[in-house]
């Protein structure tokens, strides 16, 4: 007999593990079964019998395993906002009786791509646990936001690191991924000469490793819009007027990845930088751990 045609005789159903949901959510996240294993300190052996078990307390399955990823079922995809729910409802509640009570107020700088990105769910949770505390976010320029938090106005910063005339030897590393060249699928922006670029004002960390790719590749370009926000960038590709030097992971469908085939000399890594004022509170170290934690866990 099936466990849920026992639940259905019993009267009761079954109770989804906190660590069957942890290991779950890892592997929909990351796609690999591996890197799961890496990030819940388990062996990839234990992680897929967790999943089998959860697969068969559910009575259908959760993941599709094609032989270079592994991706959601339907079923699956309905599952995983449910356990992102159950996970964090169950760290608000053990936050509630075991962390310390902090309060106060946090001022936090931004750039825009990470304030729409990742800091949303950040905040979420930290608004869970730590309700007494008051976050300000503030969403600017990395050089603004480091002399902002200089001037004391500011308690935590995120810049991005490379931008020209910025020192990052102060910064704590804490993301790291590709950049990419990105275009519209189908589009002909990336055939045109000179190429036409989707690029941040000078000092854009950005633009600087973009341009001194293509000169130092020959390739004739030109400057077809500027914005110091990732969605006017975003707004050109979707458009067909412009490339653009993006992270890899903000390349989402209509917009692709432009691989070998578009002749384009590759790019340097995105990095995010952390700075901490010397005056920060308990509470701004409570909240940049959050942060330090997410984006790990994003990493992985």
């Amino acid at each position: 007999m099936s466990v849920r045609a026992e639940a259905a005789v019993g009267g009761s159903l079954p109770l989804l593990e906190h660590d069957v949901l942890r290991s779950f959510v890892a592997i929909a996240e990351t796609g690999s079964f591996t890197r799961a294993a890496e990030r819940v300190f388990r062996s990839p052996s234990a992680v897929s019998m967790q999943i089998k078990r959860l697969e068969e307390t559910l009575g259908r399955p959760v993941f599709v395993r094609e032989p270079r990823q592994v991706r959601l079922t339907a079923e699956g995809e309905a599952l995983l906002g449910y356990a992102r729910r159950l996970l964090d409802l169950n760290e608000e509640a053990v936050a509630q009786f075991l962390s310390p009570p902090v309060g106060g107020t946090v001022r936090l700088g931004t750039p825009d791509d990470v304030g729409t990105r990742i800091l949303p769910g950040v905040l979420a949770r930290f608004a869970r646990t730590h309700p007494a505390v008051q976050v300000n976010v503030g969403v600017s320029r990395s050089l603004e936001l480091r002399a902002r938090l200089e001037a004391g106005e500011l308690d935590l910063a995120l810049i991005t690191a490379g931008n020209e005339g910025q020192d990052d030897s102060q910064g704590e590393l804490v993301y790291s991924e590709r950049l990419v060249w990105a275009g519209r699928e189908g589009g002909v922006a990336v055939q045109r000469s000179p190429l036409p670029l989707a690029l941040a004002e000078r000092g854009c960390a950005w633009r600087g490793m973009a341009l001194a790719a293509l000169d130092h590749h020959d390739r004739p370009y030109r400057i077809a819009y500027t914005s110091e926000h990732c969605a006017g960038q975003e707004a050109a590709m979707l458009a067909d007027i412009a490339i653009a030097p993006f992270p890899r992971s903000l390349v989402r469908a209509p917009l692709q990845v432009l691989g070998e085939e578009a002749e384009l000399p590759p790019l340097g890594a995105y990095q995010i930088l952390l700075l901490r004022s010397p005056r920060r509170s308990e509470a701004a170290d409570v909240l940049a751990d959050h942060v330090v934690e997410r984006f790990q866990a994003f990493s992985t």
